[in-house]
């Protein structure tokens, strides 16, 4: 069997989204999780996460435009409301992103993890994947090399090659865009001696109403050497409705999750759920 990296973004995002991916990791099926650790509901969800330490690779899901910043967002979070994604990769992309004060808000974003679970991340990603895009990359990469130079996270690189995304066909566009912004991301981090995941999926519409079985199965084809497919799965509250459009997509994943048919869907593809290779 071919190792699998699935992981769950968002945890900590609101409780109910962090019940249901806890569910999922204490049973084995899913593999990682990466945690937004901006969010109110950090402190009390890593109390339940510290326990499944060592056997899931646990991460800092990145937020820098979702809810509000720990620092004070000076220059780019006005009165620490994080900005939509339009607005930062705008700025991104034209240079005009105070990078000092990204850096603050991603070096206080890893302490919160740090402090709360006292334990280094396993890995590193972006909600949106913000951590690759124009500019913030720039800043994430200078806080890695000077906050882990033994370079012990790996780094999720939300990149796949044009053949492989032609190959799925589901989602390409949005696979397509990613790479391009993503750009020299994943080849930069890997010069400077960050292990990456080799092969990335899981673009979805979050339509609660389509066949995500059918979504899921195409993430598995022409797999990378170290493949990650990412997932959003959890339940749903008040919290969760008012935050994020993703929200009854996100109990139709963890449904399918729990099914005999996800497994059936691996073993047909040769793949079985695991953590990073070492």
């Amino acid at each position: 069997m071919v190792p699998l990296v699935l992981c769950a973004d968002d945890y900590a995002m609101t409780p109910a989204v962090s019940r249901g991916i806890l569910a999922l990791l204490e049973t084995g099926r899913i593999t990682a999780t990466g945690a937004m650790t901006n969010r109110p509901s950090w402190p009390e969800a890593a109390h339940d996460l510290r326990a499944l330490a060592g056997t899931a690779d646990l991460g800092v899901h990145l937020s820098l435009t979702c809810g509000e910043t720990l620092t004070d967002g000076a220059g780019w979070a006005a009165n620490r409301a994080q900005p939509k994604l339009p607005a930062l990769l705008a700025r991104g992309l034209s240079g005009t992103l105070p990078l000092d004060a990204i850096m603050r808000e991603i070096e206080a974003q890893l302490d919160a993890f740090e402090q709360a679970m006292g334990m280094r991340p396993d890995f590193i990603d972006g909600h949106q994947h913000v951590h690759a895009l124009p500019g913030i990359r720039r800043a994430l990469l200078a806080v890695l090399a000077r906050r882990y130079p033994g370079h012990e996270p790996w780094i999720r690189d939300p990149g796949d090659s044009p053949g492989a995304i032609r190959a799925r066909g589901r989602f390409a566009r949005k696979a397509r865009l990613l790479a391009l912004l993503a750009g020299p991301f994943g080849r930069r981090m890997a010069e400077v001696g960050f292990r990456l995941n080799r092969g990335f999926a899981g673009y979805s519409a979050f339509d609660p109403a389509a066949d995500y079985g059918a979504d899921f199965a195409s993430y598995l084809v022409a797999p990378g050497p170290a493949h990650l497919v990412m997932c959003h799965p959890g339940e749903v509250d008040d919290a969760l409705r008012a935050l994020d459009p993703a929200t009854d997509s996100r109990l139709t994943e963890l449904a399918f999750f729990r099914s005999d048919r996800f497994s059936e869907i691996c073993a047909v593809a040769g793949m079985q759920p695991s953590r990073m290779a070492g």
